[in-house]
């Protein structure tokens, strides 16, 4: 059990980093991670109904700037891990998936805290001339602090069960479940800002507004407003390619005046 407890937590270190050193290969996905668990334990087929079972719940989740949903990363190592080991079904690994899930996410929260204290430490290396130790910071240590983040509640699970993980989280005190709560109401608002900062124009700003009232007023879910924003896509490229266009005839069109002089 030490064996797979170490290798799981692996797993969990190597996925975690695959959106974060590694570049977007969806190893952090559900179903690849859940593959690789049973992949590891010996049952690849009950790695991929699991994985396959939480790949649906996690498809309506969306990391939209620095918002923590629900981790379902931590959840699909630990619920895949102990439906193997303990020969359940795919059911029963769904309804641990969700409380460790819950548990990764205040994780996440307070990583990103951390985290963003870290930035402003980088900034005064910075000003101070010590671009090696700047490295370090934003490379070594975030890289590190990730890597416990995810190696230690996974092995933890593992090697002395998932019992431990829901005395975890229950032991949890209100006060902090609180503050987290509202940390996560926060950190969506804060990513929206800064996407809005870098990115909002004067020819932006009606796009915004008018996907705010579809939103708001329409009574379209996330698949409608995403349609209607395709089609509103596709039929303005549609008018700027035919204005491209016609201004390319009007320009064909026009004498040159050299040919006159000429």
């Amino acid at each position: 059990m030490l064996f797979q407890s170490i290798a799981l937590g692996l797993i969990g270190v190597f996925c975690i980093m695959d959106s974060r050193l590694l570049g977007r290969m969806n190893f952090e996905r559900p179903l690849i991670v859940s593959t690789l668990v049973g992949l590891v334990l010996g049952d690849l087929e009950k790695g991929l109904l699991v994985g396959a079972s939480l790949e649906l719940i996690s498809l309506g989740l969306v990391n939209i700037g620095a918002a923590a949903p629900p981790d379902m990363n931590m959840a699909s190592i630990i619920a895949t891990a102990f439906a193997i080991l303990s020969k359940s079904n795919a059911e029963t690994a769904l309804t641990i998936a969700i409380p460790i899930s819950v548990l990764g996410q205040m994780l996440g929260i307070l990583m990103r805290t951390i985290l963003s204290n870290l930035t402003h430490t980088a900034d005064k290396l910075i000003i101070q001339g010590k671009f090696a130790n700047a490295r370090k910071v934003h490379i070594l240590y975030g890289t590190l602090l990730y890597a416990l983040m995810y190696f230690i509640p996974i092995f933890l699970a593992i090697y002395f069960g998932t019992d431990l993980v829901k005395q975890i989280v229950d032991m949890i005190p209100e006060w902090l479940t609180n503050g987290l709560t509202v940390a996560s109401k926060v950190l969506p608002a804060y990513g929206f800002a800064l996407l809005l900062q870098t990115m909002l124009t004067r020819k932006m700003v009606p796009f915004l507004l008018l996907g705010f009232l579809v939103t708001a007023y329409s009574g379209l879910n996330i698949t409608g407003v995403a349609a209607f924003a395709c089609i509103v896509a596709f039929v303005m490229a549609q008018i700027g390619n035919n204005y491209s266009s016609q201004q390319g005839n009007q320009a064909a069109a026009e004498p040159d005046p050299l040919e006159d002089d000429l």
